[in-house]
C-alpha cells in the first residue's frame, strides 16, 4: 500500500476521559508527544501516526500501565470509526460489513491497513503497519485489537469470543492482565496483529448484529433526514475533510455517506447556490492554508492529505486559487515558521522531556 503517515484525530475520541481515569493530565500528555491540543476537540483533523504512537508510549510509562493501549481500545470501541461506520449500512452480512471496513479503512488511518484473509474454517482480521520501528507501535497494535474486539461484539453480540487474538510483539504484561482485559490469552510474537474468528460467522445477516451498531446507523440516517437545506454545505465540507486524506473525496462517496444519491445531493447544493466542486475547492483551500502553517508537514505529504496523486497537481491547484505558489504563500503568511533545523531541535527537546525517542 502507499504509506500515508497520518491518522484521523478521531482516534483520540474518549482519550480525555480514559487518561484522567488513569491519573494522567490529557493536555500534558499531548504536549509531551508534540501533538496539538485542538486534536482533542477537532476530530476532523489529522495527526502524525508516529506522534500518535509516541503518545500511547508516553501514557503507558507515565501511568505505569503496560496495557494502556489495549484498555483504551476496549474503552473507545466502534466510536473511533465515526462516519466510516455508515459505509456498512447496506452490507447484508457480517462478512460484507468487514469487507466495507477493510476497503475504506484508509479514510480513518492512512498509516495502517486492515487485512481480511480466509483459510478453511478460520478468518483472520489483521492490522498491519508498514513502518515497524516506531516507539509505541505495540501500544497502537494492542489498541487496534481492543477496538476490533468491540467491533466484532457490536456485529455479533456481547457474547462473541474470538478464536484467537494475535499480537506481533512479545507480551507487555503478565498473563493475568491480558486474561482480565480480553477473557483469553493472546498469541504473542505472531506473524501479524489481529483477530481470528470462525468463517461461519461471516455469513450471518447484519440484521442479527448487536443493536448498538444498528442504533448508530439509524441515528445517522435520522440525522440525514432532519438535515435542512442550509445545513447541507457545511456537512459536505465536514465529510470532505474526513475523506480527502484517503483520496476518496468523490461526489459519489460523499453522497453515499449521507444516504443520498449523487444527483439529489448536487441538486440540493445548487439550490443553496453552491456545488460539490466549489465546496471541494474551498475545503482544500482551507486545509492547505492550515497545513502550510504546520512546520512538521512537508509539501509532498500535504499533497496526499488533500487528495492529490502528485505534488505538481496540488501546486497547480494552489496557484489557481491564490495566484502564488505554496512556498510563496508560506513566506508571506507564516514569517515565524521555524527553519527545519530549529524544528528538529524543538522536537528532540520534547522527546527528551517525555523520556523517550520519538521518530
Amino acid at each position: 500500500m502507499s504509506f500515508n503517515p497520518y491518522v484521523r484525530a478521531l482516534s483520540l475520541v474518549g482519550f480525555t476521559e480514559f487518561a484522567i481515569g488513569q491519573g494522567l493530565n490529557p493536555t500534558d500528555m499531548l504536549r509531551r508527544a508534540a501533538l496539538p491540543q485542538e486534536s482533542l476537540e477537532r476530530h476532523d483533523g489529522i495527526i502524525a501516526f508516529h506522534r500518535y504512537c509516541a503518545l500511547l508510549d508516553i501514557c503507558q510509562r507515565q501511568s505505569d500501565n503496560a496495557l494502556f493501549g489495549l484498555q483504551l481500545g476496549l474503552f473507545q470501541g466502534v466510536t473511533v470509526f465515526g462516519e466510516l461506520l455508515y459505509l456498512i449500512r447496506n452490507a447484508q452480512t457480517v462478512g460484507d460489513a468487514l469487507d466495507e471496513l477493510r476497503a475504506n479503512y484508509s479514510l480513518y488511518n492512512g498509516a495502517a491497513e486492515i487485512g481480511f484473509d480466509i483459510d478453511g474454517d478460520t478468518a483472520t482480521l489483521s492490522y498491519r503497519v508498514n513502518q515497524l520501528d516506531l516507539p509505541g507501535l505495540p501500544q497502537a497494535e494492542e489498541l487496534a485489537c481492543g477496538v476490533g474486539v468491540q467491533l466484532m461484539r457490536a456485529l455479533l453480540g456481547d457474547g462473541w469470543r474470538p478464536g484467537a487474538i494475535l499480537l506481533r510483539h512479545p507480551a507487555l504484561h503478565d498473563e493475568a492482565g491480558y486474561r482480565q482485559a480480553l477473557g483469553l490469552l493472546p498469541r504473542f510474537s505472531a506473524h501479524c496483529s489481529g483477530l481470528q474468528l470462525a468463517t461461519s460467522a461471516l455469513s450471518l445477516p447484519l440484521s442479527a448484529a448487536d443493536t448498538r451498531l444498528l442504533k448508530l446507523i439509524v441515528e445517522h440516517m435520522k440525522k440525514m433526514e432532519r438535515l435542512s437545506a442550509d445545513d447541507l454545505p457545511s456537512y459536505v465540507r465536514q465529510l470532505l475533510r474526513h475523506l480527502l486524506p484517503g483520496g476518496r473525496a468523490t461526489a459519489e462517496k460523499v453522497a453515499d455517506c449521507m444516504a443520498l444519491n449523487t444527483r439529489t445531493m448536487q441538486r440540493r447544493l445548487n439550490q443553496e447556490g453552491t456545488s460539490f466542486q466549489q465546496l471541494l475547492d474551498e475545503t482544500r483551500q482551507d486545509m492547505a492554508c492550515r497545513y502550510l502553517e504546520d512546520p512538521f508537514i512537508s509539501m509532498t505529504q500535504m499533497s496526499g492529505l488533500l487528495g492529490y496523486s502528485n505534488h505538481s497537481g496540488f501546486c497547480r491547484a494552489f496557484n489557481r486559487w491564490f495566484q502564488v505558489t505554496p512556498l510563496e504563500w508560506q513566506k508571506r503568511h507564516c514569517p515565524n515558521r521555524q527553519p527545519r533545523l530549529l524544528r528538529d531541535s524543538r522536537l528532540n527537546a520534547l522527546q527528551r522531556e517525555a523520556g523517550g525517542d520519538t521518530p
